[in-house]
């Protein structure tokens, strides 16, 4: 430790002391003495002074853990949530007892287990008495009523409000029913906080470059991050931060392995989650463990199923059906839309070829089980080399994934139909009457049976003719008739932007409805839209369907929960919500769609029509491009040349509005242009972000964007060049005037894109 993180230590330290002091002061009567003890049996409790909390046995079906949980009044019994136990997933029988002994350790033993099954190694501290404070931190305190040791700097799955989470702290989420828990939540030494599976599988990250020291949970419901002079380079709000009414807050880390945040508000009756880390439980690493794929079902709870488990099967893991010794050969199944990865051991080997290419090295290669193709810029195939697998398969997913299987064996033959007996062939008058009315019974259910049958067909048909059946074709597109559109929009009846009409699909999906209000081409308009609807990046806003009747052009998109970047920047409270992160995010998001309509596609394509109105934010606020190759339908564009370009300036447009806050772009450019020349940058950055940038990417940002923005389009980087600048890997140089076009142009042996040098 040098002498920097030394002072920071003293000084956290000091104040430690002192706020612990100050609630020392109200607590003296509820100091516990040396020698206390508690046990299963009795059910007694040490409280706060306050009453608010209590330490002692906790309950977890039929089995106990020692710890600190709510005692508020106003809070129901069944709700008193546990906030911290001694050690991690211990659990004792209903004899075990905690002491606080008189050598000033704590003890946790279990006469069932014969042994003390933990222990907090303090009898060599001077320890003289313990303390649960109102802010909920159970601490040992000397005769100087110093504390010792705390639960807060001990944590175990839970952070309450006004608790740190340190470098080189973590929590650990509880087990799931018999199975172990792997997730955890580590502050990093180089300031990042993230979310891992063991240790090696890093699921979810905030924070850095810059050296944040901990993390910390406001009593304002904000969740942050903050360097050594306690300045916020990360922060987080939760949906009701700010809202007086809340009396408890907690952030805790799930079994599930998600991370969020708690509240309590007056009059309630449960535990309210305000604030979760990953939005889609299915992008948790491992959350079916081996148990299956993970999927979203309609009321967007995940479920876990097995698509490669044989009927016959009824182990409980779902295992990939392919054996290395198997002598009948090798298969491979294709699951479209599925991303697979393994568990045990959680490695895959990556590999940057083509979709077939995938398919044949992982047929090839005996140890490969699985193998899950991806596209998201850059080709990769991510091959298996393990049964144990996990994964997630939705609609929304562009990623192929083959399975290996052993082939079926050769059926053998069938056994020999047995000769027929030889009957009398004596007339058996009873038997005639009773194959007749069988017959007759026979003939009637037969008749009723038709006529069901063309009932339910008719009306089948019926309502096949009022509304397709919702199942999209090869190329993810459905073709509606403007009869249907008109009914999904209830006859375009929500406005929600310029031609754009908000839709319900009769499986109760949201759909955007753009009416293009142009007179294009029958032929070519399928071909356009054709190509476009089989483009899929996490970044595009997927196309579903399309109108082409009489006349009438319509596209039918996905419906973003948030609607466009413009309008949430003009609503105060979405503005709120669109920190300065979060807007880069928003950057980097654009920047990887743009990128891959230009070189990930099979045939380049350009947007044509790149600002804020045209960049939504679904539910996971994950910014989405919409419109895209609408050129390709509204006029023919034979080649490359100048396209690519424009996309850039219009993404520097895009990243100016953002940073700024102004929706008048070309005034935004000048303006902030201004500043930045004048060293006042700090004054282009929209003023309503609560948590100013970092000097330093506020800079690299406005950089990138002024090149974006160069007069000469031949001067402006690629959409590569600018995610590279974006994410930290490309350093960037100051940029020329970007409004005036500069006619000296260097030789053809000198590239613009020297101004860009790799870190």
């Amino acid at each position: 430790m040098d002498r920097g993180d030394r002072i920071i230590s003293c000084y956290s330290n000091l104040l430690l002391s002192v706020s612990i002091g100050f609630l020392l002061f109200s607590v003296v009567s509820s100091q516990i003495p040396l020698g206390s003890k508690l046990t299963v049996e009795e059910n007694n409790y040490w409280f706060s002074s306050n009453k608010d909390y209590a330490i002692g046995f906790l309950n977890f079906s039929d089995q106990y853990s020692f710890g600190v949980r709510f005692n508020a009044i106003y809070i129901p019994s069944s709700e008193h949530a546990a906030i911290w136990t001694a050690g991690w997933n211990v659990k004792v029988s209903s004899k075990a007892y905690f002491e606080l002994s008189l050598t000033g350790e704590m003890i946790l033993f279990d006469p069932a287990k014969g042994k003390i099954v933990w222990q907090s190694k303090t009898g060599n501290t001077s320890v003289e008495s313990a303390v649960l404070l109102d802010d909920g931190n159970f601490v040992l305190l000397n005769r100087n009523k110093s504390a010792v040791w705390q639960s807060f700097e001990s944590p175990s799955d839970t952070m309450l409000s006004g608790q740190s989470l340190s470098v080189g702290q973590s929590l650990r989420a509880s087990s799931r029913g018999s199975l172990t828990s792997y997730y955890s939540l580590h502050m990093n030494v180089s300031g990042e906080m993230q979310l891992r599976w063991e240790t090696s599988i890093i699921y979810w990250t905030v924070g850095g470059p810059k050296s944040a020291v901990r993390a910390i949970l406001g009593s304002d419901g904000i969740l942050q991050l903050l360097d050594q002079q306690s300045q916020a380079v990360w922060s987080v709000y939760g949906e009701d931060h700010n809202d007086s009414d809340v009396k408890f807050r907690f952030l805790r880390l799930d079994s599930d392995g998600n991370l969020r945040i708690y509240s309590w508000e007056n009059n309630a009756t449960s535990w309210r989650t305000v604030w979760q880390a990953i939005i889609n439980q299915c992008d948790v690493f491992a959350t079916c463990a081996t148990n299956g794929i993970c999927t979203l079902n309609a009321s967007d709870s995940y479920v876990c199923w097995c698509p490669f488990r044989s009927t016959r099967d009824s182990n409980s893991e779902c295992l990939i059906p392919y054996k290395p010794s198997c002598e009948s050969g090798s298969s491979m199944i294709l699951h479209e839309h599925m991303y697979l990865y393994g568990i045990y051991p959680p490695n895959n080997t990556v590999v940057q070829t083509n979709l077939q290419q995938c398919r044949s090295l992982c047929q090839k290669d005996p140890s490969c089980h699985a193998a899950s193709f991806i596209n998201n810029g850059t080709p990769q195939c991510h091959m298996m080399n393990s049964r144990y697998v996990g994964g997630q398969s939705d609609p929304s997913l562009g990623s192929v994934t083959f399975v290996k299987t052993c082939s079926d064996p050769i059926a053998v033959l069938p056994p020999p139909v047995p000769a027929p007996r030889k009957v009398s062939e004596k007339i058996c008058v009873a038997c005639l009457l009773e194959v007749a009315a069988a017959s007759i019974v026979v003939f009637v259910m037969l008749q009723f049976s038709i006529g069901v049958y063309l009932f339910r067909r008719r009306k089948h048909m019926m309502q096949k003719s009022a509304l397709p059946h919702i199942v999209p074709n090869a190329t993810g597109c459905i073709v509606f008739s403007y009869s249907e559109i008109k009914d999904l929009t209830d006859n375009f009846k929500q406005q929600i932007g310029q031609n754009v009409f908000k839709g319900l699909l009769p499986d109760n999906r949201l759909v955007a409805v753009k009416d293009l209000n142009a007179s294009i081409d029958e032929r070519r308009f399928r071909a356009a839209v054709l190509k476009i609807g089989s483009i899929y990046h996490k970044n595009l806003l997927r196309l579903d369907g399309y109108c082409c009747e009489s006349g009438r052009r319509l596209l039918v998109y996905e419906l973003a929960k948030y609607g466009s970047v413009d309008k949430c920047l003009e609503e105060p409270r979405m503005c709120k919500r669109l920190t300065w992160r979060k807007r880069m995010d928003i950057c980097l998001s654009v920047a990887r769609a743009i990128s891959y309509l230009h070189t990930g596609c099979r045939e380049f394509i350009s947007h044509g029509n790149l600002k804020c109105e045209n960049v939504v934010l679904d539910d996971e606020l994950e910014a989405k491009v919409s419109e895209f190759g609408l050129r390709t339908i509204q006029a023919e564009a034979s080649s490359s040349g100048g396209l690519a370009e424009t996309d850039v300036r219009d993404f520097g447009k895009v990243m100016v509005v953002l940073i700024t806050g102004c929706q008048n772009a070309d005034e935004a450019c000048y303006w902030s242009y201004e500043k930045w020349v004048k060293a006042e940058k700090e004054m282009a950055m929209d003023q309503r972000i609560v948590v100013g940038a970092d000097s330093e990417e506020l800079e690299r940002a406005l950089r990138i964007a002024f090149w974006c923005l160069q007069g000469d389009e031949r001067m402006r980087p690629s959409m590569g060049e600018v995610i590279k600048v974006l994410e930290g890997t490309l350093t960037v140089d100051p940029p020329p005037p970007p409004f005036a076009h500069n006619q000296q142009w260097p030789p053809d042996d000198e590239s613009p894109s020297e101004s860009y040098s790799a870190l």
